[in-house]
């Protein structure tokens, strides 16, 4: 018998209608704030994979999932994919005051501004002949797979801001990451493995920018899409692992009754966090088997292994690569890779060399395994940070930059071998082509067959969605 049903059946007939007249006029309000409350949504269960809400798709889709390889700390165009000769010619003498006067700098507003030229030379790279610095000799093999953007531009000039508006469209904390705006609207294809999966990884030179999990958070979706942090070294995900002296059925058993418990609760109050957490049991449970042999790379070949150079398991950010196109394999819809350590106010000739081998070869490696498997052309692989850095020197060094900045993209319907937008002569403002944050983001979602303006979630009276009110699809870099 349901141990709620005594609490029903105690009710006076008065208290009967008074709750039952109190629940008609709760729901007529809420269907006047909410339309879609009354209409014939069809039914999950709770511990269903979510299918996602854009069902069908607004548009055919180019990519089934996004790779984001994510540089945390802000790399400088100027010594990666945006070669400004004139710049060069200006090393040592005083930046153009017309191009900096009134502007926002970070760490050098009132100092002296003095150019300061490219750090490491590039070359023409590939049938396409794009530029690339030479500290990249792995990317500069796949060039003609790579769309570089050096017209990118955002609105936050530190850190923490600047990450908060890259991954949400929104400098105000508290919004929806676009890896959860994906799993929500698109669903995952994996049963036993979340749709939204973050890595980190952390190198040796540079300040190594600390990462808040308020950039992989749900917001103000339900919680059920928040990203989930995986580790590559140790115990991949905390307190996933069954306690000494309980299987696998006993486990079970536990997972079961606390399910019933929390539907027995939910059928009183239909809190969509409670159907949240049955959903989250249900995952963890599948969780414990899903992932020790998502991290298992003892069937990996060698020839695998050699081309990341990482045979697993040493936290690298080649190691993170690898895992990622296992997770890709597997249907998780967003993987996002961080590395922690492009933060360089000085000495960037050396610490910029040092890091870009940190993530050359494992983000060239991504690509190559990618195309051998059929994957890329259905995988969109987005690279760079959260904004650039100053033309102008910061002793040895340069200082966060917003107005003009360069990453890549490559596969999932982008076209290869072209370079999109320009920055000026100084790599100072983005001229050509601008791209802002929001033109990505739009993009993104148009490559999985979404339309940026109608993927929206009501909140608070409002229809939310990851591109606000803005954002254009860059249709030039479209294959």
């Amino acid at each position: 018998m349901n141990p709620l049903n005594p609490l029903v059946l105690s009710l006076t007939r008065r208290a009967f209608l008074g709750r039952s007249s109190a629940g008609m006029g709760m729901l007529a309000l809420a269907s006047l704030l909410d339309p879609g409350v009354l209409r014939g949504a069809p039914t999950r269960l709770p511990s269903d994979r979510w299918q996602g809400v854009v069902n069908p798709l607004h548009l055919a889709p180019k990519a089934k999932r996004v790779i984001y390889l994510y540089m945390a700390g802000g790399p400088s165009h100027l010594e990666t994919f945006d070669y400004r000769p004139r710049l060069a010619q200006m090393h040592g003498k005083p930046m153009p005051d017309s191009l900096t006067r009134g502007q926002p700098i970070a760490q050098l507003q009132g100092a002296k501004l003095t150019c300061f030229a490219p750090q490491h030379p590039f070359k023409k790279c590939g049938q396409s002949g794009q530029e690339i610095a030479e500290i990249f000799p792995q990317l500069s093999q796949v060039a003609d797979d790579l769309c570089i953007i050096r017209s990118l531009k955002t609105e936050a000039i530190n850190h923490d801001p600047a990450h908060t508006f890259m991954n949400t469209g929104t400098t105000i904390s508290g919004r929806p990451a676009m890896g959860s705006w994906l799993w929500y609207g698109l669903g995952c294809q994996s049963e036993n493995l979340p749709g939204f999966v973050v890595m980190t990884s952390t190198g040796r030179a540079g300040q190594q920018q600390p990462i808040s999990a308020r950039q992989w958070h749900s917001g103000f979706l339900p919680s059920r899409f928040q990203g989930v942090e995986f580790r590559s070294k140790g115990e991949p995900v905390l307190y996933v692992k069954n306690p000494k002296g309980i299987d696998a059925q006993r486990q079970r058993d536990v997972v079961d009754a606390v399910r019933q418990l929390n539907e027995l609760q939910n059928k009183v109050v239909e809190d969509p966090e409670i159907a949240t957490r049955i959903a989250q049991y249900e995952m963890a449970f599948r969780m414990q088997t899903s992932v020790p042999e998502l991290m298992d790379l003892s069937k990996e070949s060698k020839k695998i292994l050699d081309l990341y150079g990482t045979s697993g398991g040493d936290g690298s950010f080649a190691a993170n690569c690898l895992l990622a196109r296992r997770l890709a394999e597997r249907g998780v819809r967003f993987i996002q890779l961080y590395h922690r350590d492009w933060d360089h106010h000085g000495n960037i000739k050396n610490d910029v060399k040092v890091t870009a081998g940190e993530v050359d070869r494992g983000a060239a490696a991504l690509l190559r395994d990618l195309k051998a498997r059929g994957m890329l052309d259905e995988t969109l692989v987005i690279w760079g940070g959260e904004f650039g850095r100053t033309p102008m020197a910061q002793g040895s060094g340069r200082d966060h930059h917003m107005k003009g900045f360069s990453i890549w993209m490559a596969g999932g319907g982008i076209k290869g071998g072209i370079t999109h937008g320009s920055t000026d002569d100084f790599g100072y403002n983005a001229v050509e082509d601008v791209v802002t944050v929001h033109d990505m983001h739009a993009t993104m979602l148009h490559l999985l067959g979404v339309d940026h303006k109608r993927l929206t979630y009501k909140f608070q009276g409002r229809d939310f969605r990851l591109t606000d009110v803005h954002g254009n699809v860059v249709k030039k870099i479209l294959a």
